[in-house]
């Protein structure tokens, strides 16, 4: 792949894939493997195009004695994940899951940035083709992918700097948010990628993912009745689409982009 630097896909961790995959199928219009017969439960969640959107990966009772909790969490394209877990831990992050082959997949790692926001590096096998393929999991506008990546963090000039040197991303753009503070957008290689801001009082460092639907109104309603709770939303933003966040069943925060 030749998209180091962007985000190449999407993982929710949940303790229930089969409540997960009843809920968002209804919310998002995806349709999420069935449980495999392999010993891991990793599930492809399926978009109507025949392509992936991400995966769901089933909480252990282990995995959640060691801190794991239901939520989403994105992969970053690099090109050396040793390399860049050992510089990102030099600029104050943490590694979380050491370097860790996945075979037939590559080589993947779980870290942190230095206020705590998780997520994955990961530099991906090379497609057997031998083509420059690259990851459609993000689009600005498609439907059923992720359109908007956005990070809350409770120092920005101190993330601003540490996703450009580790990323290369620029974040000169921004929207002045009066007194929630300023609004700053995430480019790279021509692409807008999402944005980062600062969190609301006592909200904790994270990424957020904000999945494209064809309307809010209707999705709204969808999470509504499928055991899902808005916790904040729907309402417009600037670019003339409308969000919503909410929580699923399980506890895992999502967010939603689209037309009214």
């Amino acid at each position: 792949m030749t998209d180091t630097g962007n985000f190449i896909w999407y993982e929710l961790v949940t303790p229930d894939p089969d409540a997960a995959k009843a809920f968002y199928d209804a919310v998002a219009g995806w349709d999420i493997e069935p449980a495999p017969t392999g010993v891991m439960d990793y599930r492809m969640i399926r978009r109507a195009d025949g392509g992936n959107a991400g995966g769901v990966l089933r909480m252990t009772g282990e995995m959640a004695e060691h801190g794991a909790r239901p939520m989403w969490l994105g992969y970053l394209n690099v090109a050396d994940v040793d390399a860049t877990t050992t510089s990102i831990e030099a600029a104050g992050g943490k590694a979380l899951m050491p370097p860790t082959d996945i075979g037939g997949v590559g080589r993947i790692a779980m870290v942190s940035d230095p206020q705590g926001a998780p997520f994955y590096i990961m530099t991906p096998m090379p497609p057997t083709d031998g083509s420059n393929a690259k990851s459609d999991v993000f689009s600005a506008d498609a439907e059923q992918r992720v359109g908007w990546n956005e990070l809350s963090t409770n120092d920005p000039g101190a993330a601003r700097r540490f996703y450009a040197e580790q990323f290369g991303w620029g974040t000169d753009d921004f929207m002045d948010m009066g007194p929630m503070g300023e609004y700053r957008f995430i480019d790279h290689d021509g692409t807008r990628l999402g944005a980062l801001c600062g969190t609301t009082p006592g909200g904790k460092p994270k990424w957020r993912f904000y999945v494209r639907v064809p309307s809010i109104a209707k999705a709204t309603q969808a999470v509504e009745a499928n055991g899902g709770t808005v916790a904040m939303g729907p309402h417009p933003v600037p670019s003339g689409d409308w969000i919503l966040i909410g929580f699923d069943p399980q506890g895992a925060e999502f967010a939603l982009v689209g037309g009214e």
